[in-house]
């Protein structure tokens, strides 16, 4: 460890508590929250002694898409094995449904079946140690209060806007979304004077600077206090070059159409047809590096550089500037107030479809008791339950008991704990990424394993720090930045949400969560946006741990010393939760082919997502949308298909 090492807090025992359990332990072949002998036949847990063994919700270190969890796949997938030894067959009797995956769509899908046949036994199998999918549940111990926050899918948005699907399931679920008016602090930021801003790191910009100025993609999330800046003012004190500083200006200020030989009914399919990069280049004369060396990561969760992602997008739903420059009006990127969230985000929904399918494993009925009720994961999986989620289970293989049209049965092999497992069902639901389903399912026509191959997820990192206090934030008056050329392109704290008996901090002397977020992307246009997303990919998986603390350490540092930041004593913990399988793809219109109706039979998704005989696909891939309500909606869709 170098001497800076320990300046930082690295040799700091706080993040090291669960690092075994998200590690080297997971080589030695021991990562789980509760060991089971095989097949979910329970014995004594040969982690008892660790801490939060039996609850992976407090696990820190790496998470999300977590050492062991995907070793199965990638052997399936990539080595191409087959044979995974002598095959056990732990229950008896026929499940009517087994799901494959333990999502938001999965356990979705679950819930309409048992709507439908309240009797059906259901058996749901998921690869990772808990449930949810990337509606994930981080929790940390901070100075004697828990705190919570999401570890992936994050809100509701838009809700008014649900289909009757979605909101029939949230009202089955007790959800009530005006809870929220009154849950979300929406004056926290204003009322404690925190702006959003830009950060600038040494180590790319040449000095450590935080400027108030909000780019318009915070404004949709955080209603910041308002800076008392004036546009020129801020863009004075960018750490960039003067001519640099004279595009950026000409950027955020201009409102004459740049492009009045487009008709405005002609202007949003060409700003579709180019880059924001080229828009930028062609019609506002900018040329200077910096500037785009700027906006290549604020292009945020598109995961693309500025030159991969359309103008229109850019600027629609990225929050860049420039719409106005192109002769429309500014754009509103939320209809609605961005408040609806539980304090762990869609994690709330997950855990209330589990409670409400499996009673025992969560006292309460609300949605306000369900944010800090305990859940005993040992209750998951009972023999007694008429329905049963089974975690550490990788599906190897689903088929059909002959011929896929007339079968009555669908044969199920899944692997746990280095044993090989086979259950039955009279209907599957497959509600895992569309990529590896293939693999899975052989017997599928060879347009639809092509199909189901297109869908490339985005990587994401969701990296969440516990921290002592906010005083450093008070004190420099910020609540969110974007960080060009930095590690995390995002930071920011956790949105004050306060529902049931949990409570966001109050005062700035109190702990408190920070969110940073990375999206790596290949500053390539030349290379397909599925090529960008796999060397993304195998960005997050070769990256240790150490190495994302160290970047979380230096860039808090980088940002918060002015306000008197110690990373040695003001970060509690870190959980990193890494998805290399991450956002649904949705289409790119440099890149992809773009139809008016998103039900075309001709996109890839339409294609992948057909019933084959009584197996069913069901997860954001099939709707091509990241969002919590595509996941729902495509439960029900695979369910609706397998009733007929």
């Amino acid at each position: 460890m170098k001497p800076s090492d320990k300046e930082l807090g690295m040799d700091r025992l706080i993040t090291r508590r669960d690092i075994v359990l998200g590690m080297g332990a997971i080589g030695a072949g021991i990562m789980l929250p509760w060991s089971l002998t095989a097949c979910g036949k329970t014995a004594k847990s040969k982690l008892s002694s660790a801490p939060h063994a039996d609850y992976p919700p407090a696990l820190m270190g790496m998470r999300g898409n977590h050492d062991g969890a995907f070793d199965v796949a990638h052997a399936l997938a990539r080595e191409g094995r087959s044979d995974w030894g002598p095959v056990q067959q732990p229950d008896s009797d026929i499940y009517d449904l087994v799901v494959v995956g333990g999502g938001i769509s999965g356990l979705s899908a679950a819930h309409f079946y048992r709507k439908e046949k309240p009797d059906a036994r259901i058996l749901i199998l998921d690869n990772h140690d808990d449930f949810g999918g990337h509606a994930k549940r981080n929790e940390f111990e901070a100075n004697g209060k828990t705190l919570i926050m999401h570890g992936g899918s994050e809100t509701m948005a838009a809700p008014s806007t649900y289909s009757d699907i979605v909101k029939g399931l949230l009202d089955d679920l007790g959800i009530n979304l005006e809870r929220f008016e009154t849950a979300y602090d929406q004056e926290f930021y204003k009322r404690n004077g925190l702006k959003a801003g830009l950060h600038f790191s040494k180590d790319k910009w040449g000095v450590d600077r935080v400027v108030p100025l909000n780019m318009g993609f915070w404004n949709g999330f955080l209603s910041p206090a308002e800076s008392d800046l004036t546009i020129e003012e801020a863009v004075s004190r960018l750490p960039i070059s003067e001519a640099a500083r004279d595009d950026f200006l000409t950027l955020l200020t201009t409102t004459e159409d740049q492009m009045p030989e487009i008709p405005l009914n002609k202007k949003a399919q060409y700003l579709f047809s180019i880059s924001y990069h080229e828009f930028l280049s062609r019609h506002l004369g900018i040329k200077e590096p910096q500037v785009f060396d700027m906006l290549q990561d604020l292009v945020g969760e598109a995961g693309i550089s500025s030159e991969s992602i359309s103008a229109y997008a850019a600027m629609a739903w990225c929050g860049l500037p420039g719409e106005v420059a192109a002769g429309l009006p500014k754009f509103n990127m939320w209809t609605e107030p961005y408040i609806h969230h539980f304090p762990d985000g869609n994690a709330s929904i997950a855990r209330l479809l589990v409670r409400a399918m499996i009673p025992d494993v969560a006292p309460g009925q609300t949605m306000e008791d369900v944010v800090t009720a305990r859940f005993d994961y040992s209750k998951l999986d009972q023999s007694n339950s008429r329905v049963r989620l089974r975690l550490n289970s990788t599906v190897t293989q689903v088929a059909h008991e002959g011929e896929p049209q007339s079968s009555k049965l669908v044969n199920v092999s899944y692997v746990q704990n280095d044993q090989a497992c086979q259950v039955k069902a009279r209907n599957c639901v497959l509600a895992c990424y569309n990529s590896i389903i293939p693999y899975l399912c052989p017997e599928l026509p060879e347009s639809q394993r092509k199909a189901l191959e297109n869908q490339v997820k985005q990587p994401i990192l969701v990296t969440n720090v516990a921290l002592r206090n906010w005083q450093p934030w008070k004190k420099m008056g910020i609540c969110a930045v974007q960080a060009p050329g930095s590690y995390h392109t995002s930071v920011s704290l956790n949105y004050p949400v306060s529902l049931g008996e949990y409570t966001y901090a109050g005062g700035p002397d109190e702990p408190v969560m920070a969110y940073m977020m990375r999206f790596p992307h290949n500053n390539n246009p030349e290379l397909t946006q599925q090529e960008q997303f796999r060397l993304g990919r195998h960005e997050l998986l070769s990256t240790p741990f150490e190495d994302i603390e160290r970047h979380v350490r230096l860039q808090l540092t980088s940002m918060l010393s002015e306000g008197g930041f110690d990373p040695a004593t003001d970060i509690l913990g870190i959980t990193v939760n890494r998805w290399a399988h991450g956002y649904a793809y949705t289409y790119n219109s440099l890149y992809d082919d773009v139809y008016k109706d998103f039900n075309d039979e001709r996109y890839p998704h339409v294609q992948a997502r057909k019933t084959f005989g009584r197996i069913a696909i069901a997860n954001s891939d099939a709707g091509a949308m990241a969002m919590m309500e595509t996941a729902v909606e495509q439960g029900y869709r695979a369910v609706s298909e397998l009733l007929v």
